[in-house]
């Protein structure tokens, strides 16, 4: 569990409200909060943590003006920025994904079939395939992990994708 954050001028919005820590990682987002946007996550949290837009550029690799706009929501982060956020802020790396990428959570939302395993459901979804650019040997990477056990959701598979496109990609 982390400490309370401190007081200081850079903290100007406190803790109010905190993140739940489930698993040593704080959700993206608060239970009930729909409308808050990628931005006022990472900002609120680095806040939390009394980190300085510099301190977090420095840990994430980046220049401290592109954390000003991620927050800002002037600029969009790519996958390995949303990973090392996540890593750096003690987020949820999935939820910070779909937050960071709306557009994707949407694509697999709408693609949600009632009685049918979301391994097919991904599968057989050409328009999501695509989309996403999943070539053949990806295709057969996750059908081995859909036989590890239930994956929850189709969007599950999309992350799980990313998540071992960015760990190839070190």
């Amino acid at each position: 569990m982390l400490p309370a954050p401190k007081s200081s001028p850079r903290h100007e919005e406190g803790a109010a409200g905190g993140f739940a820590q489930a698993a040593g990682r704080a959700p993206a987002r608060k239970a009930g909060e729909k409308d808050r946007t990628f931005g006022d996550v990472i900002r609120e949290r680095r806040r939390q943590l009394d980190l300085t837009q510099e301190e977090v550029a420095r840990q994430i690799k980046t220049s401290i003006p592109y954390v000003g706009h991620l927050e800002a929501n002037k600029r969009r982060a790519s996958e390995s920025i949303v990973a090392r956020l996540a890593d750096v802020l003690g987020l949820d790396g999935r939820e910070l994904f779909f937050l960071a990428n709306p557009g994707a959570k949407a694509l697999l939302d709408e693609n949600h079939r009632k009685g049918q395993s979301s391994w097919e459901e991904f599968r057989q979804d050409e328009r999501l395939v695509r989309a996403f650019g999943v070539t053949p040997l990806e295709l057969e990477m996750l059908s081995h992990v859909a036989l590890m056990g239930e994956v929850r959701s189709v969007r599950d598979f999309v992350y799980i994708l990313n998540t071992v496109r960015q760990a190839l990609s070190r």
